[in-house]
């Protein structure tokens, strides 16, 4: 028969009266993990600062990466081979996305307009509306945005996985430079490939209006057309092709820097991509805003 002296030494022993184990008995690894438990959440205003650091950080870094980039387009040799790959690959390979979007684009505000205006007794106005609205906003923007996601999500992609399986380590141990080497053949295909890109996605557009408009309201597509080029200047046309270079630099640029940062494996590529997406089509609208103002600011 056990004494109360023998059970007290036994629960000290084992653990704690509820059951669980005592400090005593527990190793390094499961103490450490115990007190990060116990911490307290970071406050409000420390994970804001800790969150504008990181911007700050990213940011500083994508300038710098930006400055390399400029001066690398100006430093010899030239890589003419593959820029004119990277045209096929981000832009002849864009082409069906960006038309089939703007198809069904002007589709819709053509539908949207024609509504509208049809309860004040001005539905011949559609054409004008559509026009000036394609021009100078959805055209140009739009076709950032959708070829923004698929173009800068393969770049990251691409760029990511040369990171995490060290292939940019290998070049720079070569003599090369990455941004020579990877990043300005995107920059400059894609400066040059977005102005094309919104002028197919304008014809496009025009061409699904025309259609949807001729069909369902009985309007000519030769009228719609006509009013349209009436009330498109070259003002209005210059307005929205003229921000394509720099949407496509941001594109090159942003994937590039995702890319060449990516670290953490396949996880890390995928988290990459994720975040390449939605920084591009965040930075396309921001720029929107500046380079509109900018331009009506200088040609009115």
């Amino acid at each position: 028969m056990e004494t109360n002296g023998q059970k007290n030494e036994d629960v000290t022993s084992s653990g704690s009266f509820d059951g669980r184990p005592s400090s005593s008995s527990l190793g390094p690894a499961s103490m450490a993990l115990l007190q990060k438990a116990a911490a307290p959440p970071p406050s409000l205003w420390h994970l804001s600062i800790s969150r504008l650091l990181t911007f700050v950080d990213h940011l500083g870094a994508f300038t710098l990466m930006t400055a390399r980039t400029v001066r690398a387009l100006f430093t010899p040799p030239f890589e003419f081979r593959a820029v004119i790959y990277q045209l096929e690959s981000v832009g002849v390979r864009s082409v069906s996305i960006a038309s089939v979007t703007s198809v069904f684009i002007g589709m819709v505000m053509a539908v949207q307009f024609a509504i509208s205006l049809q309860k004040f007794g001005a539905m011949e106005y559609t054409g004008r509306v559509v026009g000036l609205s394609f021009s100078r906003e959805l055209a140009p923007t739009l076709t950032a945005v959708i070829v923004g996601g698929r173009v800068g999500a393969g770049i990251t992609a691409e760029v990511g996985s040369m990171a995490v399986t060290e292939q940019i380590d290998a070049i720079r141990a070569l003599g090369a430079d990455p941004i020579k080497k990877l990043v300005l053949p995107r920059v400059i295909a894609l400066i040059f490939g977005m102005p094309v890109l919104a002028m197919l996605a304008l014809v496009f557009g025009f061409t699904g209006a025309m259609a949807v408009i001729s069909a369902q309201f009985n309007i000519p597509a030769g009228f719609f057309l006509r009013s349209a080029l009436d009330s498109v200047g070259m003002n209005d046309f210059l307005s929205g092709i003229c921000k394509c270079p720099a949407f496509g630099a941001i594109i090159a640029l942003v994937g590039c820097y995702f890319g060449l940062t990516t670290r953490g494996g396949t996880e890390g590529v995928g988290k990459a991509t994720t975040r390449t997406v939605v920084v591009v089509s965040i930075s396309i609208l921001i720029a929107d805003f500046f380079l509109t103002k900018f331009y009506f600011l200088l040609f009115g």
